[in-house]
């Protein structure tokens, strides 16, 4: 018998696992630069640093588009096709949010960036490290308990985005009189707290991910 059958059907674990964790990484760092720009003093500082998202954010796409393809090409995957789909959709979405932030950031020339849009922004850095821990951890399996803490954290995070979003919405109403401004605060906020609800969409992934490999 010819043994080159038996390679067409042994999973190509490496390049998913591969891939995971490029994208995973790749949000981490979409959402550090995003941190900085929040913090930016100039208008040019924040467009350097916009752009630097837009070219990270293609960097995504990208390993989003080699995913895609494996799915396409491979007839035996680590997980479920559909989980491979959705967690690197998740993960893309993250980034996505945080390039719509950043432009939203620019094109609104904001003179100044409230404590919520910072501590949102800090927010969302914080869970795109944790997942990043979660799927490193999925190469192996042996640390279960590592992942599912991770995730939990991440669930803890975005609770948090919620508060920290609801309060800055109802304390904009209050106290913003320019609908303009309050429209323009109140997009930004929108779309922070959408990349905490992804990462969360990301950590529901993986935790499904273990439950049908437990």
């Amino acid at each position: 018998m010819n043994l080159n059958i038996f390679k067409f059907f042994q999973p190509k674990d490496r390049i998913f696992y591969l891939l995971f964790e490029k994208s995973s990484a790749n949000a981490t760092e979409t959402s550090k630069v995003l941190v900085d720009l929040v913090n930016a003093s100039t208008f040019e500082q924040r467009r350097i640093l916009v752009r630097e998202i837009e070219r990270l954010e293609h960097i995504g796409d990208s390993i989003a588009h080699d995913t895609f393809n494996e799915l396409s090409a491979n007839f035996i995957t680590p997980f479920d096709r559909s989980d491979i789909h959705d967690l690197i959709s998740a993960i893309d979405d993250i980034v996505d949010s945080v390039h719509g932030a950043a432009n939203r950031i620019q094109l609104y020339k904001l003179e100044i960036l409230t404590p919520a849009i910072i501590k949102l922004a800090e927010l969302i850095l914080k869970a795109c490290e944790e997942l990043q821990l979660a799927i490193s951890e999925l190469r192996n399996m042996k640390n279960i308990s590592k992942i599912k803490e991770a995730t939990v954290r991440i669930n803890s995070i975005e609770n948090h985005a919620d508060v920290i979003f609801d309060t800055a919405i109802g304390s904009l109403f209050d106290s913003e009189k320019d609908a303009i401004e309050l429209i323009k605060m109140k997009d930004i906020l929108s779309v922070l707290e959408k990349a905490t609800d992804k990462c969360e969409d990301a950590a529901n992934v993986i935790n499904t991910i273990l439950i049908k490999n437990a």
